[in-house]
């Protein structure tokens, strides 16, 4: 009973932190004056400083300081870190540009292909095999992909950059073993120098944000919390919950800020544009359902029926 309990409360915190990302566009549009370059600077830095204060309050500084510590020993985890932080940082940037953009229909296309893209790199760096399914989903999201190109004239490269980062940062946080609240701190921490130095160099032009007043100051600082928070509720609620049930979470933002694109923003969303979509919800149903139980025991039940053929 416990164990289930403990389960729906992971549930709750994954559903709390995929709401909160899906709703996220909404807080970039009030700092829709400010360049995209210079909310990302400032994100890193306020994520960064949000997180040593939570560090301090949760009692982790130690631990903070002995991972520093450790990459002395392991390169290759400080490689990695600083990977995931570049690939972090780049994502956040075009997600960003594209929501003051009005290109948020395209960033959920980017969310919503994001699951094929971590399975194709599976298969490219990990040699993992795709089942009969997942294969149809894959042509099935190709199709939904190219409908676009063809209707823009130029390939979707916003839906395709956030998902292939946001993939690649993954797998990169695949070879960095180290608690979540730690490591969202040391990935701001990398980047964080960099985007100090761009602020101090706008600081008195009339691109630095401190000429807009104290309430755009004010929402720039609050993108730290902003960014840390669903990243915490995330990582919180991943520990309880199995990994299907995860993947079919994680469609909350996309279909969030899909509808946030049409119906708030009055975004253009053609026929097309349905169609093309049409055929990624096809393959992520089809991808998703040949994650469940029920899937894999119709694979072993077609196996042992074309054993018995021949």
């Amino acid at each position: 009973m416990a164990n289930r309990t403990e389960q729906q409360i992971g549930i709750l915190y994954a559903a709390v932190a995929y709401v909160l990302w899906g709703v996220l566009p909404v807080y970039w549009k009030l700092l829709g004056d400010v360049g995209a370059e210079e909310i990302l600077a400032n994100r890193v830095i306020w994520s960064f400083v949000f997180m040593i204060g939570l560090l301090l309050l949760l009692k982790k500084w130690s631990l903070f300081l002995s991972t520093i510590q450790g990459f002395a020993k392991n390169k290759k985890q400080l490689v990695a870190l600083t990977i995931a932080s570049v690939l972090i940082s780049i994502n956040w940037f075009v997600y960003i540009w594209a929501v003051n953009s009005e290109q948020m229909i395209e960033a959920s296309m980017g969310y919503y292909i994001n699951p094929l893209v971590s399975v194709l790199l599976g298969i490219l760096f990990f040699k993992e095999k795709l089942s009969p399914a997942q294969i149809v989903s894959f042509l099935f999201a190709i199709i939904g992909v190219l409908i676009m190109t063809f209707s823009y004239g130029s390939v979707p490269w916003i839906a395709l950059t956030l998902a292939i980062s946001f993939g690649l940062y993954g797998m990169a946080k695949k070879l960095i073993k180290m608690d979540s609240a730690v490591g969202l701190a040391l990935e701001t921490m990398v980047v964080t120098p960099i985007a100090g130095i761009y602020l101090i160099f706008f600081v008195g032009t009339e691109n630095s944000f401190i000429s807009d007043g104290w309430l755009t100051s004010l929402l720039l600082m609050g993108a730290g919390i902003a960014t840390a928070v669903p990243l915490l509720f995330f990582a919180k609620g991943a520990q309880s919950i199995p990994l299907t049930m995860l993947g079919f979470l994680q469609y909350i933002a996309p279909t969030i800020t899909l509808i946030l694109g049409i119906f708030i923003y009055h975004e253009s969303f053609t026929k097309t544009d349905l169609l093309a979509f049409t055929f990624i919800w096809a393959a992520l149903t089809i991808f998703s359902l040949s994650k469940t139980k029920i899937a894999s025991l119709l694979e072993v039940k077609m196996r042992k029926e074309k054993s018995t053929h021949i």
